[in-house]
């Protein structure tokens, strides 16, 4: 019974360090960290933090990780993105559409010729 006990006490302690050295490597990789020129927090509470993303033309986001969440697109915008493992892809955004994101760790250059504006509502 007391083995027992010592057993799950040593794995909840080690699932703990695992969890807090994962938070560490997204802390790293945190959007509004990595991104500080084109991303602003605009709201915060328990549930969510709101960001306001503006990348300029030719302006490129360096590797930054984010949670789930919505993505509202506020003007059309042309992209190219990169996600682990993956070379650039390339694609469109139309004002005034809303997508769904697992979390997702990726790179963003806007190649389009006005700037992107979206509105990331990232689940905490």
């Amino acid at each position: 019974m007391m083995k027992t006990r010592i057993l799950c006490a040593a794995a909840l302690v080690l699932i703990a360090a695992i969890g807090v050295k994962m938070n560490a490597q997204d802390d790293a990789l945190d959007s509004l960290t990595v991104c500080r020129e084109t991303q602003k927090l605009i709201f915060e509470n328990a549930l969510v933090r709101v960001i306001d993303d503006v990348i300029p033309p030719g302006v490129s986001e360096p590797r930054h990780h984010h949670p789930r969440g919505l993505v509202i697109t506020l003007v059309d915008a042309d992209t190219e993105t990169r996600s682990a493992g993956a070379g650039f892809v390339r694609g469109h955004s139309t004002a005034g559409s809303v997508r769904w994101n697992e979390p997702l760790t990726h790179e963003v250059r806007n190649v389009g010729a006005t700037a992107t504006h979206y509105i990331r509502i990232d689940i905490k």
